[in-house]
């Protein structure tokens, strides 16, 4: 028989989880942007200081060695930061997953246990 008090029950749980969920994403996006923004600031910087240092320069050794220097940290930079945010996406891919997750492993279950 239907219980109107137990869906209602239910519905609220839902609710709260989803809106929980999106309140936990929310924090994620504004963490990545927040990366993202530090990111590129430095990497600005980090360009306005090298061109100084190109202007600077009084051989074409020391602009070589200038530009191996710069290629090599900006590489590295940029590698660490795209892993950085990679890990914050995934985080982010789980928090959004975690409210759906027992619903659909009980949907999944009673899939695997029904007779084909």
């Amino acid at each position: 028989m239907f219980n109107l008090d137990e869906a209602n029950r239910k519905s609220k749980e839902t609710v709260d989880t989803v809106l929980r969920s999106y309140a936990e994403m929310t924090k994620s996006f504004q963490a990545i942007a927040g990366e993202a923004t530090d990111y590129s600031r430095k990497s600005f910087q980090d360009m306005g200081s090298y061109m100084e240092q190109l202007m600077a320069a009084r051989s074409v050794e020391a602009v070589y060695e200038l530009q191996t220097k710069f290629a090599k940290s900006a590489f590295e930079g940029f590698f660490a930061e795209a892993t950085k945010l990679g890990e914050m996406y995934t985080d982010l891919a789980k928090t959004g997953y975690k409210p759906y997750e027992a619903p659909v492993a009980r949907a999944t279950a009673v899939v695997a246990s029904s007779p084909a």
